[in-house]
């Protein structure tokens, strides 16, 4: 039992690095430390605990780590700084050796804060507690909207994969899931907290199952069912795990949106077998075919790395005609890093850094034309939006069911709600459509 005289007027700050999946976990740990009274500190507050979750997924996320630390120290004189995460989980010495930090926890500790700061003991610090991934095999859960309209469901933890450029398994061990039973639980006390939209999180949740012997299929019929949550979204699914079944099954759903975020990571198969990937570009495409055969309307994003040893020039050039000819929506493009322990690292064909940034904005200008594109498809038609609180003195923004983002005059009486609009055309930067016309609150 922890003692929460100790944490009297007490204040925490969070830093997070990386994917949702972080985020989720992050706002997860916010909740339980509020919870035994200690308050998120705000702008400009000395705060007396520090957490930082970290990422390892390139070389700058892990600077961005330290330099987030050295930060932390200086605006926080005193406190008691924990650092957990995949960086800690893969480096967790390292980190405990920088200055000021109090306490370094490994991948299987993210549940257990609160007992490792309840003595908010600054003078001892460099302590670290990390088990072996290997001997990893608890499932830390997560369900949180932290400062967000939208929850974050953590369904699945770790990868079996292996994929020569990545570090995940390393840093957040095998797959692993906890019981529908559970996880529809949790989106029953999102519901009862006024959550309307939940996002369905985790590391490689087509894998959903290993744990349990059940489905990811199964999963996602049982949230369907959750009364109160008007809309999912699915994360992000690898190509062969997103099944003919689970297309179909989304198409009809009461809740699930017509939105998909596939990792493709490579347009030519030479390079997907270099990567160990699952699955070729005839197979990719299908899957793209096949979604919007489904769901015409259906918003699809897809990873690219590009740059990774091997790739040629001539490569990328076959990798990006064939990324050009997808009838896809937006692209995320991420730059190969040199990660410490992949099978990678014994390839050859290093790309430079010249020109894996040149790459990258060929890509990047892609995505634009895209999603520019799609969004046009849109400009005078309705459409529902769930509208998000605004930050002060920006615009009320949201997103339709296929993941527009709409902005709109700030008006608190349509935060979380879902609102039928008419979608004008775009707004300055072509971030976002505009809301013409408000017709109708549907949830009221």
């Amino acid at each position: 039992m922890i003692d929460k005289t100790v944490f009297k007027d007490k204040k925490a700050v969070y830093y997070t690095l990386g994917c949702k999946l972080n985020f989720s976990e992050t706002a997860t740990i916010e909740r339980q430390l509020q919870d035994a009274g200690i308050r998120t500190a705000k702008r400009g507050e000395v705060a007396d605990i520090c957490i930082v979750n970290s990422c390892a997924v390139t070389q700058e996320a892990e600077k961005k780590c330290r330099q987030a630390i050295h930060k932390l120290v200086r605006q926080h004189p005193g406190a008691f700084v924990v650092v957990t995460g995949c960086y800690a989980q893969l480096s967790a010495e390292k980190l405990a050796a920088e200055p000021g930090v109090g306490v370094v926890l490994g991948i299987d500790k993210k549940g257990d804060v609160l007992e490792y700061i309840k003595n908010l003991d600054t003078t001892a610090g460099g302590e670290w507690y990390v088990q072996p991934t290997k001997e990893v095999r608890n499932f830390v859960h997560s369900c949180s909207r932290g400062d967000r309209t939208r929850y974050f469901l953590k369904v699945q933890d770790g990868c079996d994969y292996f994929c020569t450029y990545c570090t995940i398994p390393f840093a957040r061990g095998r797959s692993r899931n906890p019981k529908i039973s559970e996880l529809v639980e949790q989106a029953q006390k999102a519901a009862a907290e006024g959550g309307s939209e939940v996002v369905i999180t985790g590391v490689n949740i087509g894998d959903f199952g290993k744990s349990t012997g059940e489905s990811f299929l199964s999963l996602v019929k049982a949230l369907d069912a959750v009364e109160g949550i008007s809309r999912y979204r699915i994360s992000s699914i690898e190509p062969n795990l997103l099944t003919d079944e689970v297309i179909g099954y989304v198409a009809q759903s009461r809740a699930f949106m017509p939105h998909f975020h596939i990792p493709l990571q490579a347009g030519s198969d030479e390079v997907l077998k270099l990567m160990h990937r699952r699955y070729d570009t005839a197979l990719f495409a299908s899957k793209i075919a096949k979604v919007k055969e489904a769901m015409p309307d259906a918003f699809i994003g897809v990873d690219v790395i590009v740059g990774t040893r091997g790739e040629s020039e001539e490569l990328f050039e076959k990798a990006y005609e064939f990324i050009k000819g997808l009838d896809i929506s937006q692209l995320h493009v991420f730059s190969y890093s040199e990660r410490p322990g992949t099978q990678a690292l014994k390839l050859g064909g290093a790309v430079a850094p010249a020109e894996k940034h040149r790459r990258s904005q060929l890509l990047i200008a892609l995505s634009e034309e895209k999603r520019i594109a799609f969004y046009e498809r849109y400009c005078g038609k309705e459409a529902v939006v769930l509208f998000e609180k605004p930050r002060s003195g920006m615009p009320m923004g949201g997103f339709t069911a296929n993941y527009i983002r709409v902005e709109s005059v700030p008006d608190a009486g349509l935060v979380n709600r879902l609102v039928r609009v008419r979608l004008g055309g775009f707004n300055e930067d072509k971030s976002a459509l505009l809301a013409d016309e408000i017709i109708e609150v549907l949830d009221r």
